[in-house]
Parts: C-alpha cells; structure tokens; sequence
C-alpha cells in the first residue's frame, strides 16, 4: 500500500456489499431511468434534505427577538445574553469536531438523525424550564444537533447525490435561508407573558417531522460513512497544509460570526437606535429571507463560475456598509441596513458551496466540512460573547458596528484566497507527496 494514497469506493448496498465503480448494470436496469440517489429515492432525498434544512436556523434565530423577554422572566443578569448569543458558534465548533468521528461510527445518516432527536429534545422542553442555566444548557442542545446537520448534511448530499448534488445542495442552502426568515417571525404570532415560550416552542413540530423523516432515511441506508481503501481518488493529510482549506476556515468563521452577532443582536440594535421592536424583528427577518435568494443562486453560480473571487469581496463590501448605516442613522431607512447586510450574506451559502466545490470525493468533503466549521466556529463564538461583554460595560454600539466594519475587510480578503480555483484534494496529495 502506498503511503498517503487511499480511494473513495460507493456507498455500500443495503446488504452492505460495496457497489463496483465500473460494473455493468443488468440490461433491464440500463432500460429504466434512475429513481434513486444512492440507497436514496430522489423524492426522499429531497423531502429529507428539506426537512433538515428548515430546521437549521430556525430554532436559533427565534430567540434573539425575545431575549430580552427571556432574561426578564429568569431575572437574568445582562451578561448573560452574550453567553446565550455565543453558545451557536461555540457548540458549532465543539460538535463539528466530533462530528466526522461520530458519523464514522454511526454512518452519516445515523450521525444526522443522533444530533436531530438531540435538538427536539432541546426545543420541545427549553421554554417551560425554571432556571436560566438550565435553558442554557437546553439551547446547547438544540445547537449541538443543528451543528451535526451543518457538518455532515453537505457530505451527505455528495455521497447520495451524485449527478444531482448541486440541485440537492441548492435546495439545502435556500431552505437554510427560509428557516433564518421565518424564525424570528415566531415572536410576531404569540403576546403576552409568556408569548416568548410559544415563540420558541413552536419549533419543536417542525424538529419532530425532521425526526420522523430521518428515521426512514437511516433505516434505508444504514451504515453510509464513505469507505476507504487503497489508491488515489481521496487523498490523506492534514488539511492544516492545505492553503485553500485554512483561508476557507477562516472565511467561513468571520462571515459565521457576522451571522450569529446579527441573530443575537441585531433587534436590540436597531432598539437601541430607535426604532422599534418589530421593525428589528423583521429587519432580522429580511437577512433571513435575503439568504434564501443566496442559497438559490450561489450554487449554481459557483458550479458554473471559473473566477469566484469577486463574490467574497463585493458581499463583503455590503456588509460593511450595512454597519456603516447602522453606525450613522440606524433608524433612517432602517430596513435598507439590514437588506445591506443581507446581501452581504450571501457570503454564507458561497462559503458552504466551496466546500463542495473545492473537493472532489465525499471523503474530503466531510473532512473539508469537519475542519471548516468547527475551527471557523469558533472564531464565530467570540463574537457574540465579546459583543455583549462591550455592550453590558459601554451600553454603546459604536466601537462594536466600527469592529464590525474591520472584520468584513478580513472576510473579504480571506474570501477572495478560498476561491480562487483548485482542488484541496490537489493541494493534500502535493503535501503528502
């Protein structure tokens, strides 16, 4: 065997038997169309995927508009909002780094449905509890799935996708976006005292379909972690020597953090700047709906884009002048801000692309998607945290919209190094060479 050289095989049949890349299919195989993605039927690809998808921002971005309220009824200290804002980006970085070597263990179907039952847990239970710490480590468990989902859910889709990844890729990256939209709304529906529970509550239905439908996905394909064997199609290394990877982790931890400090933060600054708390409910809401359009169009656009490097730089550029009007006038044209940062976002579903654009095989995508978020989580874990420690001091947002300002010349220049063109499954074999 080879040293540093190994190969992707295909997804094991559900007799565990692995699929020969170049057998001839039996003659009245080869006469009817395909109606499966892997051990997968494409309707159930679909359905899953979606299902997943709208599950992975909603149950986040629904507490940012009712943190005040849920502060107010545990009488919570103020300090303690920068801790519930920084547990996504913190426990997204803990879980993604286990979450490879747990989807080695139960497969990456088995994986997936494991962090789903843990974020139903969390949703269904976190509004009725009695103490503060208690729904802190709740809320750790919704995030702990959801970022399960957020690691493995892109390998899964290239390992049962094949020639309809980008469609199933498209379809997970644009429901992401609906599910950032459509979660802050939820404190629009319910008043009262405890309006701010159902607000949160109401998530655990959507969590309970997702575990229905991946219950039947796990159980049609079984064990699907992508195998590993001798020869060259997935090559070994660490992906710390792969330049492409590290600026990819770094791009995807600042745009990571602009997301969750917007999610935690973003009503109170707009509350702040004076306007009210509606408005900064449906400004959150406009981001989240301005990421479904990103995750229409940036898959396609990347599959069939040569030169990315403009699109960092340009959603970049949006953000920080979403800042900066927050910075000069935020209650002058307040929805313009947030339809700025927005667009601005659309750094997401591009750094989520280029995770699978950047790879070849499933193998290195689930170590790409592995190493990407979890290090880039944590860079995004600081910022919420920090933001609030400033804010409880100073009571003031001005250094931090400034801050923000300065991060996004980072995001651009990060960005613009991740995609330029290659393959890290190129730059492994040539460290490992």
């Amino acid at each position: 065997m080879k040293e540093g050289c190994v190969r992707f095989l295909a997804p094991r049949g559900r007799q565990g038997i692995p699929r020969q890349a170049d057998a001839s299919p039996p003659v009245g195989d080869a006469l009817r169309p395909r109606r499966t993605l892997g051990t997968v039927p494409v309707l159930l690809a679909v359905v899953a995927v979606f299902v997943a998808a709208i599950n992975l921002r909603a149950g986040i971005a629904s507490l940012g508009p009712v943190l005040g309220e849920v502060l107010d009824a545990f009488n919570a200290a103020g300090w303690l909002a920068g801790v519930v804002t920084a547990i996504p980006g913190l426990f997204f970085a803990l879980m993604g780094l286990a979450a490879v070597p747990l989807a080695s263990r139960l497969g990456l179907s088995g994986a997936l449905t494991a962090g789903m039952v843990l974020t139903l847990i969390g949703l269904a239970v976190r509004p009725w509890v009695g103490q503060i710490w208690v729904f802190i480590i709740l809320t750790a468990c919704v995030v702990a799935g959801i970022a399960l989902a957020n690691v493995l859910l892109p390998a899964w889709i290239k390992n049962h996708g094949r020639n309809r990844t980008v469609a199933l890729m498209t379809v997970y990256t644009s429901v992401l976006g609906v599910s950032g939209a459509v979660g802050p709304l939820s404190a629009l529906l319910f008043d009262g005292e405890d309006g701010w529970r159902w607000a949160l509550f109401v998530w655990a239905s959507f969590a309970a379909v997702q575990v229905v439908v991946w219950v039947v996905v796990s159980a049609r394909t079984g064990f699907d972690f992508p195998s590993v064997t001798v020869t060259g199609d997935a090559p070994g290394g660490s992906l710390w020597r792969a330049p492409t990877a590290v600026f990819l982790m770094a791009f995807f931890g600042l745009q990571s953090m602009n997301a969750y400090i917007q999610m935690g933060w973003l009503p109170q600054i707009y509350i702040d700047g004076g306007t009210s708390a509606s408005v900064g409910a449906l400004a959150l809401a406009l981001i989240g709906a301005l990421n479904i359009v990103g995750g229409l169009v940036m898959p396609f656009l990347i599959s069939r884009v040569r030169n990315l490097t403009l699109f960092p730089v340009l959603f970049s550029a949006l953000s920080a002048a979403g800042y900066l009007g927050l910075y000069l006038a935020p209650d002058v044209l307040p929805l313009l801000w947030s339809l700025l940062l927005g667009l601005g976002g659309f750094c997401f579903p591009t750094a989520l692309a280029l995770i699978a654009a950047r790879s070849r095989t499933a193998l290195v995508t689930a170590r790409l998607s592995g190493f990407v978020q979890p290090f880039g989580y944590f860079v995004a874990a600081a910022g919420p945290l920090l933001v609030g420690i400033v804010y409880d001091l100073t009571g003031q947002w001005s250094a931090i919209l400034l801050a923000l300002v300065a991060a996004t010349v980072a995001m651009a220049l990060t960005g613009f190094r991740a995609s330029r063109p290659g393959y890290i499954d190129d730059e492994l074999s040539a460290s490992t060479a």
